[in-house]
């Protein structure tokens, strides 16, 4: 796979254009990379690729329906329990981090996710590449590319050591708050 149609995309779609129906993402698996207009962060640099991911997730025991439809769309409108782009951005933002229903699952709540959902809608741009197998690429894309908001299998990052910490610190303050209704 070719990063450069991650990494310069002959097109970037908006939270308004992904969420459209008939919407524009294709119901494929394949990889789909994140641009920001504005950084979540003063660390991180705007205008350039800071993450990927894929769809579906390769499970050995079992069958994903994610695709690059319904994974890119939830990242626009879903919250951060599903979404580990959703929780980076958030933490990085200072949004506070909830424990929710049984207070296992962590969200920002219903104003914070509303609060990123706004936030993504207006600075957050996303591309795609269709791959028949996307767990394959994923791996090799991490490793060739600096993708300060990918945490799993990048270690060898710079930003990653204080993204951890910075998302440990809002999961630990999110267990000694109450849970949120």
């Amino acid at each position: 796979m070719h990063a450069t149609a991650l990494t310069r995309p002959s097109r970037l779609w908006s939270a308004d254009e992904v969420l459209t129906r008939p919407s524009s993402v294709p119901a494929a698996p394949g990889v789909y990379g994140w641009h920001f207009t504005e950084a979540p962060c003063s660390d991180l640099a705007a205008g350039q690729l800071l993450y990927v991911g894929i769809a579906p997730r390769h499970m050995a025991n079992r069958k994903s329906t994610q695709n690059l439809r319904t994974r890119v769309r939830y990242h626009f409108r879903g919250n951060a329990a599903g979404s580990t782009l959703r929780l980076t951005l958030g933490c990085l933002l200072g949004l506070e981090l909830r424990r929710v229903g049984s207070g296992r699952r962590m969200t920002f709540g219903q104003a914070g996710e509303a609060a990123l959902s706004q936030w993504m809608a207006e600075h957050a741009r996303v591309c795609w590449v269709e791959h028949p197998e996307p767990w394959t690429a994923e791996s090799d894309l991490i490793t060739r590319l600096d993708l300060p908001l990918n945490l799993d299998q990048n270690r060898h990052n710079g930003f990653h050591a204080r993204l951890t910490e910075i998302r440990a610190q809002a999961r630990q303050q999110a267990r000694e708050l109450p849970i949120s209704a």
